[in-house]
């Protein structure tokens, strides 16, 4: 039986690995949960799954939670709140298996002391290791903690990994839609809308990682994150215009085979992997997660073109540079996103914010998850700065 504890169980990741419990309830048990700021999910998965804690984001949420419950007759789930509530919820006794699905850098710590306490981490959360990568994978080292990646391509990659030693790899491909732009006229791009850009072709996500794909910052993000979970260069680790996204991740070895992974485009499966993991759960018709393969009739590749993507090349020059220059890369595309969405800068305003962002950037890496948060934060206002002066100049 393994023991859950579920970093973001309110989102997309949240919910799909609570339907996974769902259907194997014989395997999975939920022990504890972080719900955030969605109090009225909360109070439902409280309902449902008698989590023994239950962390959210604010004091004033907690409390009310406390009394939603209390009404009930529900008074023995405890109810924490904010980062030290995370980390409780992380870090308990009985849990030995995390799912870290916090967007943002908001999860960090908790799960940087998930690793030190030993657990096991289903690992969801692209800023974890594209903002403090070095430490974290130090860590699981020195606690000889597992790190499994739920994201789909990154699980693709270990899938295939299993089909040869880590020496024999040449380099590995990550896999990408392309987003809802693939094909505009690079003339147009600074003109598309945030809805035009919330239409992702394959997968139902939040908002930020939508734009992140639309604009391929989220294919950045998953190459940093590949070099710090398979301990490989940027120059192992290339990116291939997919549309159709079946083929989720591909290895190829030095004596010149290439493995895929091909599933169906369910996050599901993925998170069933990583929490089955190394053993593999058989499903039924009802879970829905086999693949057809008389739909197979058209598989395409190509490279991406990094002028309609500067993102990508962005990321590609981050994990190169070192230092605090990946934190710095994550902190400007959250708060650029942030601006696009709200109508304050245009579409091309994204990648024109980070890449100067990551030119007033300098420093080594931080030794410290502290020392991770503070460049965080200056980047953060760096960005701000940044947009307020883009924006005061297009007012005028």
């Amino acid at each position: 039986m393994k023991k859950l504890a579920i970093l973001g169980s309110t989102g997309s990741i949240g919910n799909s690995t609570l339907s996974i419990c769902e259907s194997f309830p014989d395997r999975y048990q939920v022990i504890s949960l972080a719900a955030g700021n969605n109090i009225d999910a909360a109070f439902a998965q409280c309902l449902r799954w008698r989590p023994k804690v239950i962390s959210l984001a604010t004091e004033s949420l907690a409390e009310s939670l406390i009394s939603r419950l209390k009404a009930e007759g529900i008074t023995n789930i405890e109810v924490v709140h904010g980062t030290a509530g995370s980390i409780r919820v992380a870090t308990l006794p009985e849990v030995n298996f995390v799912v870290s699905a916090i967007v943002g850098v908001a999860g960090l710590e908790a799960t940087y002391a998930a690793v030190c306490a030993g657990k096991t981490i289903g690992l969801a959360n692209k800023e974890c290791l594209v903002a403090a990568g070095e430490l974290i994978i130090a860590a699981a080292k020195q606690h000889k903690v597992a790190l499994l990646p739920i994201d789909s391509e990154h699980n693709a990659v270990h899938q295939c990994m299993r089909g040869g030693a880590p020496a024999e790899v040449k380099q590995i491909w990550l896999t990408a839609s392309g987003g809802p732009f693939r094909n505009t006229p690079i003339a147009e791009f600074e003109h598309i809308t945030p809805q035009q850009a919330l239409k992702h072709p394959t997968w139902v996500m939040g908002q930020r990682i939508t734009i992140d794909s639309a604009t391929m910052m989220n294919k950045g993000f998953e190459v940093i994150e590949a070099c710090r979970l398979f301990n490989l260069p940027a120059k192992q680790v290339r990116t291939t215009i997919h549309p159709q996204s079946t083929v989720h991740s591909l290895v190829e070895f030095v004596d010149g085979s290439i493995l895929a992974q091909i599933s169906v485009t369910d996050m599901r499966l993925p998170i069933l992997y990583a929490l089955a993991y190394p053993e593999r759960v058989a499903v039924t018709e009802k879970e829905s997660l086999t693949f057809d393969l008389t739909t197979l009739s058209q598989l395409d590749f190509s490279p991406p073109d990094l002028t309609r993507f500067p993102c990508l090349r962005l990321a590609y020059e981050a994990v190169e540079a070192g230092g605090k220059a990946c934190i710095a890369l994550n902190a400007a595309d959250e708060i650029a996103v942030a601006a696009f969405l709200e109508g304050r800068i245009p579409f091309l305003g994204i990648p024109r914010t980070i890449e100067t962002v990551l030119q007033l950037t300098s420093g080594q890496s931080p030794a410290s998850i502290l020392d991770v948060l503070d460049a965080d934060l200056v980047a953060r206002a760096c960005a701000r700065e940044v947009i307020a002066r883009q924006f005061t100049v297009a007012r005028r």
